[in-house]
């Protein structure tokens, strides 16, 4: 059971529900996702819901970090899967699965991310990704190594991106993993039925 209990969508304070907007994909212009067959996030909504004026700072950055970046979406998609691997958050993994999938990972390498930055058969860029994710983990800075293999593909924009995606989820993974939110139960069918192994 969740040490906050998430607040229910019908009492969700105007701001609230104003501030969602900013991690709406069609207030850019963008489709929306295809939802029958992912799991919800409305838990974690819920719980930034008991606290409207934190939300209402917090949801446009998270915006910004799953929607506005430089990055491509399949590379944000490995920041967040690497930081909810490390951090173990169930719920961020469970929702960042199917998002990963939908920008166009693979199960394959999407088991890479959780492997790690030595996984067999990465990409130079996606290893250099899962380690700079590692490395803001443990040390709070990405290494001069690193930082040369991401600056040989990205430029200071992209790389000023990974930094800030990378803190966005830290934050998410905190608050999930520390309010004991439990992932969608429906996440083991939707695997199954997707024809996941």
């Amino acid at each position: 059971m969740a040490r906050i209990a998430p607040l229910p969508p019908g009492e969700w304070p105007a701001d609230v529900v104003r501030a969602l907007t900013a991690i709406d994909p069609t207030t850019r212009g963008r489709p929306a996702p295809e939802m029958d067959r992912r799991p919800s996030g409305r838990d974690a909504i819920a719980s930034l819901a008991r606290h409207p004026v934190l939300a209402k700072a917090f949801l446009p950055f998270n915006g910004y970090a799953l929607l506005d970046t430089e990055l491509p979406i399949r590379e944000v998609e490995i920041l967040v899967l690497r930081v909810a691997a490390r951090r173990q958050s169930r719920y961020l993994w469970g929702q960042h699965v199917f998002a990963a999938r939908a920008a166009g990972l693979t199960d394959e390498e999407i088991a890479r991310v959780a492997y790690g930055p030595n996984a067999p058969f990465l990409e130079p860029l996606d290893a250099a990704l899962i380690r700079a994710v590692d490395e803001l983990i443990d040390d709070g800075v990405i290494s001069d190594r690193t930082w040369a293999a991401l600056g040989a593909e990205l430029d200071e924009r992209k790389l000023l991106d990974i930094l800030f995606v990378t803190g966005c989820y830290e934050t998410m993974a905190w608050m999930m993993n520390s309010l004991d939110l439990e992932p969608d139960p429906r996440i083991p069918e939707y695997l199954k039925n997707s024809g996941a192994p």
